[in-house]
């Protein structure tokens, strides 16, 4: 029988930057453990920031990411129109788009199945995002 469970999870305002938030969804939808086969989706409810699996275990990692993405979308950029929510807003969307806005990692034997290097990064491209919300939907045949 497929089982579904939804949570929503309330992230707190991190800087802007690549951040490792793999623990706090699989601490926010503990009924991961219950699905033998299956998939968790993963979905931000904003448009100026994103998500997106990479590296976990070596932090300058997600500091070249912030570079080169900086580097491709500039704040400077003399052509932006949407500039009433300051320097960064426009870019952020921007930047977002070339994310995602959503992730799909299959559950296997009651844990996410990604692989011994990746985890879940929320991309905050405001400099002042503020809490970030995000709803978790996991589904699959139960254990």
């Amino acid at each position: 029988m497929t089982q579904f469970f939804q949570h929503k999870l309330r992230l707190p305002a991190y800087p802007s930057g690549y951040h490792l938030i793999t623990d706090k969804i699989e601490d926010a939808i503990p009924e991961i453990a219950q699905i033998k086969t299956g998939f968790l989706q993963v979905f931000i409810q904003h448009t100026s920031a994103a998500l997106t699996i990479n590296e976990n275990a070596d932090p300058t990692v997600r500091k070249d990411f912030q570079t080169f993405v900086n580097e491709l979308i500039p704040e400077s950029y003399p052509r932006f129109i949407h500039t009433y929510e300051g320097p960064d807003d426009m870019p952020a969307h921007i930047k977002a788009s070339f994310f995602d806005t959503s992730l799909q990692i299959p559950i296997s034997g009651g844990k996410l199945n990604m692989g011994i290097w990746q985890g879940i990064y929320l991309c905050e491209f405001r400099r002042n995002g503020g809490n970030r919300s995000l709803i978790l939907t996991a589904f699959g045949e139960g254990r």
